[in-house]
C-alpha cells in the first residue's frame, strides 16, 4: 500500500529516473550517480535538476548515499516500490521452461524430487534454493514396508498421501526375518492406513508400548520395528524440512562477502528456524510472497530479499518453494523462475498421483 502511495504522489520524471537508477545498480552494483542518470535517460535533464529529483527521493526514503559516494544506491523501501509498480516481469525462453520440466520430472522418490527442486533453482538464478516440505502433521499414511538388509538393519518404506515415498534404514535389537517384516507389514497397514502420521506415531510410541506385556509374539515385534521407525521419522522430520542448495553462491554477492555477514547467514541456513518461519508466513499468505530487507523481521536478511511462491496439489497448498539472494537481484528473472518452478512442482507432485 505504501509503495502505491509513493508512486501516486511521484511525478513522472523522478518515478522514470528512480527506475533507470534501480536498474542501473542492479546491473553492476555501483552507486549511480546524476551524469550516469543523465547520459542514460533520454529527458534532456542537466545532472543539477537530476541531483535535485535523487535528493526528494532519498527524502521519501527510497534512496540512500552509501559511505561518502556521491552517486546514490536503493533502500529496501525502493525496492519495494520498483518491484510493486515499476518492475516488468520478463517471459521465460521455452527452451529454459522445458529445461525446468525436464530437471523436474515426476519420481517415485519424494525427498530425491525435493533436493533436485532447489539444485535447479539454485543452479538457473545462481543464488540459494530453498524448497520446504509439507508438514508430516498433515500426511495420511498408504502403506508401509519393511525390508531386512543385513544383520539388524530393516530399510523403512513409507508411502504418505499417495505421492510421497520416504525411505530410511533402521537398526533393530535383533533380527528379524524376511518373513517376520512382511508380517508386521501387513498388520500395521492393516490397522493404520489411511490415518494421519502423528496420530499413528502417538498410537504405536505410547499406546502400544503400554500394552506391550500384554499382546502376541506378533504385536511386540510389531511395536519394536515401528517404534524405531516412527522415531527416526520424527528426527527426520526435525532435520529435513527444508532443502537448501546453492548457498555458496552467495559468497560472490559484493554486498554479503564480508565475513561477518556470511557467518551470520550460512548459521541461519543451518539451523534452518528463521527461513522456516518465513515459509511460513508465505504459505499463510497464499500467493507469491517478496520479502526484500528488512521486511523479514530478521537482522540477518538485511541484505537479502526471499521470492517465494507456493506449491499444491488437487488445489491444496503442501508447501513453498522460493530463492534467497541479495536484495540487488534481477527479480524480473528471478520471479518467473520461481512462478513456474511452483507450478512445474505441483504438476510433477499430481503427476505421481
Amino acid at each position: 500500500m505504501a509503495a502505491n502511495t509513493e508512486s501516486s504522489l511521484l511525478p513522472e520524471r523522478s518515478l522514470h529516473l528512480f527506475k533507470l537508477l534501480v536498474e542501473h545498480f542492479i546491473e553492476d552494483g555501483q552507486p549511480v550517480g546524476s551524469r550516469t542518470l543523465a547520459k542514460d535517460s533520454d529527458l534532456n535533464l542537466s545532472p543539477a535538476t537530476i541531483r535535485n529529483v535523487m535528493a526528494d527521493l532519498e527524502d521519501f526514503g527510497l534512496l540512500q548515499s552509501p559511505h561518502t559516494s556521491a552517486g546514490r544506491v536503493p533502500t529496501a523501501r525502493g525496492y519495494r516500490l520498483f518491484v510493486d509498480n515499476l518492475l516488468r516481469v520478463n517471459d521465460l525462453k521455452s527452451v529454459e521452461v522445458e529445461t525446468i520440466a525436464n530437471r523436474l520430472a515426476p519420481s517415485g522418490d519424494f525427498s530425491e524430487l525435493m533436493k533436485r527442486t532447489s539444485s535447479m533453482l539454485s543452479d538457473i538464478t545462481q543464488l540459494a534454493g530453498v524448497v520446504m516440505l509439507p508438514r508430516s502433521s498433515k500426511s495420511t499414511l498408504q502403506h508401509i514396508e519393511f525390508v531386512s538388509l543385513s544383520s539388524n538393519r530393516v530399510l523403512v518404506i513409507l508411502v504418505v498421501n499417495d505421492r510421497e515415498i520416504q525411505n530410511r534404514i533402521i537398526n533393530t535389537d535383533k533380527i528379524y526375518t524376511s518373513s517376520e517384516l512382511q508380517q508386521v507389514s501387513n498388520y500395521l497397514n492393516e490397522l493404520f492406513a489411511g490415518k494421519e502420521l502423528t496420530a499413528v506415531r502417538k498410537t504405536i510410541i505410547e499406546e502400544m508400548e503400554r500394552m506391550k506385556d500384554e499382546v502376541n509374539e506378533l504385536m511386540q515385534t510389531a511395536i519394536h520395528v515401528a517404534q524405531r521407525a516412527f522415531e527416526t521419522d520424527q528426527e527426520k522430520q526435525g532435520s529435513d524440512d527444508l532443502f537448501f542448495s546453492g548457498q555458496t553462491n552467495l559468497m560472490d554477492v559484493a554486498e554479503l562477502c564480508s565475513v561477518d555477514k556470511l557467518k551470520k547467514l550460512f548459521e541461519t541456513f543451518n539451523h534452518k528456524r528463521d527461513v522456516l518461519h518465513l515459509l511460513e508466513q508465505a504459505i499463510n499468505a497464499e500467493g507469491m510472497q517478496i520479502f526484500i530487507g528488512e521486511e523479514s523481521g530478521y537482522e540477518v536478511f538485511d541484505n537479502c530479499s526471499v521470492v517465494t511462491s507456493p506449491y499444491e496439489v488437487d488445489g491444496e497448498i503442501l508447501g513453498v518453494l522460493g530463492v534467497i539472494g541479495p536484495t540487488r537481484m534481477h527479480y524480473d528473472r528471478v520471479i518467473p523462475i520461481v512462478d513456474i518452478t511452483a507450478k512445474m512442482l505441483g504438476f510433477a507432485l499430481n503427476s505421481k498421483n
